[in-house]
């Protein structure tokens, strides 16, 4: 398969057109001398700041990704999420796509504040950072894992190349990237992102159930709903055994009347056992 010009899935529009009307809203207030300054205030309160996302500004985790330093950014950005991101949407659908994602902006946003902090290659908690690349990194990596033996065109060039070398390729220049922009804290911080984003675009495709966090989130809520419905039998069960005891029923035995679960046995079922060891299994309710 070689990839052309895929189409506009809905997730991969929705995210276009967010990234690009934030882009050309800010280029309007850059324009503006009246809102220049809110627009350099607003930069500052979304883009991914180490320092200020410890001391509550937790929403840069997610804004920094729509936010772009130029022209060229951006478009790199949105033509990566367009080329590679609509096959996986494609694949996935929707709801599945979305959440991969923004654990990958997320995850990369998470990465990023982790290593300012650390003073590695000279990067500081007071370095912003913007950009999706986060997001297109992780994208990247599923493609290159879900279909490495996909042939791709680097364009403008015409020369072929399968998907898995290719994102290897890029994986090595954000290392190298990174490593070689130790005294430009900056660019180091946008390579970690970039490396981050790619590596929780793995760690989902290794552990997240392929329903998503959507499935995670329904069986643990089935789980303590039905361990509390267990509880409520067991409950009633220990005040029927009370009913009875105080009632002088010596023939009671807790075991004829519930399971284990505290469920109560089909009482024709019981009495026929008595009378002629009917060994059928117990009805419950």
């Amino acid at each position: 398969m070689s990839l052309s010009f895929p189409p506009f899935t809905p997730a991969v529009k929705q995210l276009l057109i967010a990234n690009g009307v934030i882009f050309l809203l800010f280029a309007l207030f850059g324009a503006l001398g009246s809102t220049a300054l809110l627009s350099s205030l607003l930069y500052n309160h979304l883009g991914l700041e180490g320092w200020a996302v410890v001391h509550g500004e937790i929403w840069q985790l997610v804004t920094y990704s729509f936010l772009h330093y130029g022209l060229f950014h951006i478009l790199f950005n949105m033509l990566a999420l367009w080329m590679f991101g609509a096959q996986l949407e494609m694949d996935w659908g929707y709801s599945l796509f979305m959440q991969f994602y923004f654990f990958c902006v997320i995850g990369a946003a998470l990465v990023t504040v982790a290593v300012s902090f650390t003073g590695i290659l000279g990067v500081s908690p007071h370095t912003l950072t913007v950009g999706a690349s986060g997001g297109i990194y992780g994208i990247l990596i599923a493609f290159g894992i879900l279909h490495g033996e996909s042939e791709i065109m680097l364009f403008p060039i015409p020369f072929m190349i399968k998907a898995k070398y290719f994102v290897i390729g890029l994986i090595c220049l954000a290392i190298y990237g990174a490593l070689s922009s130790a005294h430009s804290m900056g660019q180091s911080t946008a390579y970690m992102a970039h490396l981050g984003g790619g590596l929780f675009g793995y760690l989902f495709l290794k552990f997240v159930p392929r329903r998503g966090f959507g499935f995670l989130s329904s069986e643990k809520f089935f789980g303590l709903r039905n361990s509390y419905y267990r509880w409520k039998r067991r409950r009633a069960a220990r005040k029927f055994e009370v009913y009875m005891r105080k009632h002088d029923r010596g023939d009671y035995r807790h075991e004829d009347y519930f399971d284990e679960e505290g469920r109560m046995r089909d009482p024709e079922v019981r009495d026929r056992k008595k009378k002629n060891g009917d060994a059928r299994p117990p009805w419950v309710n």
